[in-house]
C-alpha cells in the first residue's frame, strides 16, 4: 500500500491473455469443487451432529453423492408451468448465478507466485473500490430471486420473492456499515490493500462488533438457516423456486453455495488477514509466502463454511417479524453508533493521542454485548398461550389471496370452538299423537 492510502495496483492488468484465462478457469473450478464438497460435507456433518449416517453409498464414504445428485438433476425433465412469464422465468436463474461467480474476481488467494515463469499475484484483478464492487455485484443476485417468484405466476413463489427483497435490503445496509471500520483502519477499499494492512494485527481483534455484524448479515444475505425466510419450506412450500425443476433449479442451488463461499472468502479477507498465516505459524519464516498462503486462505474459508453448516443443524428458523425487527431496530442502529465511535477514535489516533486502542476495544466489547443481548431478547421465549389468543376473527383469504396469520393471531386460529347446535326443522319433528297413530296403522 502506498503512502497516500491507496493500494498499489500496478501488478494487475499486465498478465498475458493465456495467464488470465488460467486464472479464470482456476477460480471457476475452485468454486465448483467447493460447492460439491460443501454439499457432501453439509450432509455428513449434520448427520454426525444428529447421530445419523449421512451419504455412504456412492463412492468411498459416499464422497461421490454430490456428483451423482448433480447428474440426476441434470437428466430430469425441465418443466415450464402454464401461466408463467416465460422469458423472465428462464432468465431468473441466470441472473442469480452469474453475479455469484463475478464477485470472486477481486478476492485475493495469495501473494505473488511464479506461474510458468511469470510473477503474478494469486488474484484475478483488483480495484481501488474492490469491496464496493463485491457489494454491487452480489446485490444484483437478488433480482434473480425476485424475478423468479414474480414470473412463476403463483402465490407462494411471489411471497418468497417479496420476502427476499425485504430481507436483502435490510441486511445489505448492516453489512455495508460493517465495512466502514475496515476502510477507516486500512485506508483503502481494495481487497489486496486490506490484506496488507493486517500484517501486524487482524481486524477481527480491533473491530469485533463489525465482524459480528458482518457474520450475522452474511447468513441473512445468503438466505441460509436460521434466516432462510425466502424459502421457508414449512410456510411457502419451497419459496421462490417452487415452480423450477431440472437444471434451472440446480442453478439456484449453485448460486446459494457459491454465495456462501463468496461471503466466507470476504470475511476472511476483511477480518482474518486474508491469506496470511495465523499464529503460531506466522512466526515461521515463509509460512505465508508463495503457494503456502493458498492453504491458509482455504482453511479460513472452510471455517466459515462449517459455521453455516453448524447453524443449520442447530438453530430453528426465526419468525419473519423477529428477523426483520432485529435487522432494522438493532443491527443498523448499533452499526451507525459503532461507525461513529471508530471514526472518532481513528481521528484522535491520527492527531497523535495515545491509549486509544484500549478505548476501541472497550467500545467494541460494549457494542458486541448490545448485539448479543438484543438478539437473545428477539428470539427469547414466546408468550404464553392465554396471552397470545386474539379474540378478533381472522380470515386468511379476506383480501383475495391467502396470507399467514400474525404472531398473535396464530394461537387464536387453534382455539377449540364448540360445535354448533343443530335445531330440528318443523317438518322433521313428529308429535307424540301422530307417531302413535302411525304405529297403530302400521300394526
Amino acid at each position: 500500500m502506498t503512502s497516500d492510502g491507496y493500494s498499489d495496483l500496478s501488478a494487475f492488468g499486465i498478465d498475458p491473455w493465456w495467464l488470465m484465462l488460467i486464472k479464470v478457469l482456476a477460480v471457476f473450478v475452485f468454486l465448483v469443487v467447493t460447492v460439491l464438497a460443501a454439499i457432501y460435507l453439509e450432509r455428513k456433518v449434520i448427520a454426525w451432529m444428529q447421530m445419523r449416517v449421512g451419504p455412504n453409498r456412492v463412492g468411498p464414504l459416499g464422497m461421490l453423492q454430490s456428483l451423482a445428485d448433480g447428474v440426476k438433476i441434470a437428466l430430469k425433465e425441465g418443466l415450464i408451468p402454464a401461466g408463467v412469464d416465460k422469458p423472465i422465468f428462464l432468465l431468473a436463474p441466470v441472473i442469480a448465478v452469474i453475479p455469484a461467480f463475478m464477485a470472486f474476481a477481486v478476492i485475493p488467494f495469495g501473494p505473488e507466485v511464479s506461474i510458468f515463469g511469470y510473477r503474478t499475484p494469486l488474484q484475478l484483478t483488483d480495484l481501488n473500490v474492490g469491496v464496493l464492487y463485491i457489494l454491487a455485484v452480489t446485490s444484483i443476485g437478488v433480482y434473480g430471486i425476485v424475478l423468479a417468484g414474480w414470473s412463476s405466476g403463483s402465490t407462494y413463489p411471489l411471497l418468497g420473492g417479496l420476502r427476499s427483497t425485504a430481507q436483502v435490503i435490510s441486511y445489505e445496509i448492516a453489512m455495508a456499515l460493517s465495512f466502514v471500520g475496515v476502510f477507516l483502519f486500512a485506508g483503502t477499499m481494495s481487497t489486496s490493500g486490506i490484506v496488507a494492512a493486517q500484517s501486524e494485527v487482524w481486524f477481527v481483534f480491533l473491530l469485533a462488533p463489525s465482524f459480528l455484524i458482518y457474520v450475522i448479515s452474511m447468513v441473512g444475505e445468503t438466505n441460509r438457516a436460521p434466516f432462510d425466510l425466502p424459502e421457508a419450506e414449512g410456510e411457502l412450500v419451497g419459496g421462490f423456486h417452487t415452480e423450477y425443476s431440472s437444471l434451472r433449479f440446480a442453478m439456484f442451488m449453485l448460486a446459494e453455495y457459491v454465495n456462501m463461499t463468496t461471503v466466507s472468502a470476504l470475511a476472511a479477507t476483511l477480518f482474518l488477514g486474508g491469506w496470511q498465516a495465523p499464529l503460531p505459524f506466522s512466526l515461521i519464516d515463509g509460512a505465508d509466502s508463495g503457494w503456502w498462503a493458498l492453504l491458509w486462505f482455504v482453511i479460513k474459508v472452510w471455517g466459515f463454511m462449517f459455521l453455516f453448516i453448524w447453524l443449520r443443524a442447530t438453530l430453528p428458523r426465526l419468525r419473519y417479524d423477529q428477523f426483520m425487527g432485529f435487522g432494522w431496530k438493532v443491527l443498523i442502529p448499533v452499526s451507525l453508533a459503532w461507525v461513529m465511535a471508530v471514526a472518532s477514535i481513528r481521528a484522535f489516533s491520527n492527531a497523535g493521542y495515545d491509549g486509544l486502542t484500549i478505548a476501541l476495544v472497550t467500545a467494541g466489547v460494549i457494542a458486541a454485548a448490545v448485539i448479543v443481548i438484543a438478539l437473545r431478547a428477539r428470539i427469547g421465549p414466546r408468550p404464553r398461550r392465554e396471552d397470545a389468543l386474539d379474540p378478533a376473527p381472522f380470515d386468511p383469504v379476506a383480501g383475495g389471496f391467502p396470507v399467514p396469520p400474525l404472531p398473535h393471531q396464530r394461537a387464536a386460529l387453534a382455539r377449540p370452538t364448540a360445535p354448533p347446535r343443530r335445531t330440528p326443522s318443523p317438518e322433521n319433528t313428529a308429535s307424540p299423537q301422530r307417531t302413535a297413530s302411525e304405529e297403530g296403522r302400521n300394526a
